[in-house]
């Protein structure tokens, strides 16, 4: 099998990101499902600007006002992009509810152009069009870069196009990125899975796991260093069977102890691992690593073990405890979190009682509790004994229950803790309000703290520390009583953010999307979109499918 090409990828002007009097047409990506899809995007918007396009801007009024910003009546963009899910069934509704919207923008703005890719484009394919014939672009989730020259030849044919590739030919770490972060960056380190979990439907849609080589992510990782970031987050389907494809099974946790060895880079983190491949040599990386967080993402799916047989899920529960227990003994202030899926096929009262004395055991910082979703093409969807969803909504609920006390119980130990939180730009909703800002502890745990009056603001990027006063089930406040000023370690992040501000007030940048194909030397575009968990799962709480 011909490795994806790690050669960056070339996206030339295109002539359909100008209109006939010239001005940069614009675009939005809107992104549905997990973080891969949230890094995917990051790709799309670099290709788009690489290739001549500018991001849509709206207006203020708009960006506080949900029904407005969407309202056919307002201002829109050029090329509206969507990156979707398939993980659960109802992404399908999302992603169909969407569009029918759409269609009627298009109706008043004529020139619009909608694209649709990621997972369930390449599940649904000439589907999609069927569904929504006003479409103009479908592409898949291994060919992000022919997006901007789908859209051209729509464009000049007057047609839908509509690409799918069934391989991965090109890392998508090739493609020019524009970052939403000065700070912060997700670093890819393999695409695909080699697991059948018989409920998921990303194997089908993503590929077999294809690594890229420890040389080229850690140059990524070092560019986005060099740039002004201070953490990464390394990103997988699977990140700890990384090296599978070069035969080095000890890959993942070399990967980790070759990033404690980048000068500036203060903040490792990954996700996700598979618990069946969670071996003590990265255990040992994570604890003797200095820059690699005490905070761990560890999905459980279900504590019984007929059930994860059955999710053909190849560990049992007193192994996922095994593990979690070995990490605590190296690192006894980690956080870890996980991920359950509820109401699976066939899963008795007994089993369910067997998920509820797991996650008792394991206090978790945080768990991401979803209701089975059937997935049209994988085996659990054809299996009998689907519970009913009355069944399936009350172990929800006691499960949810159960788990924010546990979460409220392991928040409240943290109180009278220092903690170093590294400020965040959009990660407190309440924060004009509250007069406070947000941030990150090393843990991951959201931290809202107090700027004391007469101290210095410190900039998205910097290093707060502050004693943890207050609690909540999925959040830390620090207000200090004393009123005493805010102890702030400036860093490169800091410079960085306000390089960023500097010129988008006019000074002049060379900032945005970076042409990979441009230069002989890589260069990257910084950081993530802001992360509204106080963990860092594969998910998106935010996308309205969990």
């Amino acid at each position: 099998m011909t490795s994806p090409s790690e050669a960056p990828t070339l996206i030339p002007a295109s002539s359909a990101a100008i209109d006939e009097t010239g001005r940069q047409r614009t675009y939005e990506v809107r992104t549905f499902g997990c973080q891969m899809n949230v890094h995917d995007s990051e790709r799309l918007a670099g290709a788009m600007e690489a290739a001549g396009y500018v991001k849509f801007e709206f207006a203020a009024e708009a960006e506080q006002d949900p029904d407005m910003k969407r309202s056919a009546s307002s201002a829109q963009p050029d090329v509206v992009v969507i990156n979707t899910c398939a993980v659960r069934e109802n992404a399908d509704n999302k992603l169909y509810g969407n569009l029918g919207h759409l269609a009627r923008v298009k109706e008043k703005h004529k020139d619009l152009q909608i694209a649709v890719g990621g997972c369930l484009a390449q599940k649904d394919q000439a589907l999609l069009l069927k569904k929504a014939p006003w479409v103009d672009v479908v592409f898949g989730t291994h060919n992000m870069g022919s997006l901007p020259s789908l859209l051209e030849r729509s464009r000049h044919n007057h047609k839908a196009e509509i690409e799918i590739l069934e391989s991965l030919e090109t890392f998508p770490s090739t493609l020019p990125t524009k970052r939403d972060s000065t700070y912060s960056g997700w670093v890819s380190i393999s695409v695909g899975c080699n697991n059948t979990c018989t409920f998921c439907i990303v194997p089908s849609l993503r590929g077999k796991e294809r690594d890229r080589r420890p040389g080229e992510v850690l140059n990524e990782v070092k560019a986005l260093v060099d740039q002004g970031a201070i953490e990464v987050t390394l990103l997988g389907q699977n990140v700890n069977t990384y090296g599978v494809e070069f035969g080095d099974k000890g890959a993942f946790a070399k990967l980790l102890r070759a990033c404690g060895e980048i000068e500036g880079l203060e903040r490792v983190r990954f996700t996700s691992p598979h618990p069946a491949a969670f071996t003590d040599d990265v255990i040992a990386a994570m604890a003797e690593t200095h820059n690699v967080m005490p905070q761990l993402h560890m999905p459980l799916q279900s504590g019984s073990d007929s059930v994860l047989k059955a999710m053909r899920r190849s560990y049992r529960s007193e192994k996922f405890l095994g593990i979690l227990q070995r990490v605590r003994d190296a690192m006894p202030h980690a956080a870890i979190s996980t991920d359950i899926i509820v109401g699976f096929p066939g899963e008795t009262e007994e089993d369910f009682e067997e998920t509820m004395r797991v996650v008792a055991e394991a206090r978790f910082a945080t768990a991401f509790t979803f209701q089975y979703s059937k997935r049209p093409g994988t085996p659990a969807a054809e299996m009998d004994n689907q519970i009913p969803k009355a069944v399936v909504q009350e172990r929800y609920e006691r499960l949810l229950k159960f788990q924010n006390d546990i979460a409220w119980q392991e928040n409240k130990a943290q109180i009278g803790r220092e903690v170093h939180v590294l400020v965040a730009n959009g990660e407190g909703r309440k924060d004009s309000a509250t007069e406070r800002m947000s941030g990150r502890a090393e843990d991951s745990r959201l931290v809202h703290f107090e700027v004391t009056p007469g101290s210095e603001t410190p900039r998205p990027g910097d290093i707060v520390t502050v004693t943890i006063t207050e609690v909540a089930p999925f959040h830390l406040l620090a207000d200090d009583p004393t009123g005493a000023p805010l102890k702030i370690r400036r860093t490169i992040a800091g410079d960085a953010w306000d390089r960023e501000q500097a010129e988008s007030c006019g000074v002049p940048s060379t900032g945005g999307a970076k042409n990979l194909g441009s230069t002989s030397i890589p260069v990257v575009g910084l950081g993530m979109p802001s992360l509204r968990v106080s963990t860092a799962p594969i998910y998106d709480l935010d996308d309205g499918q969990r």
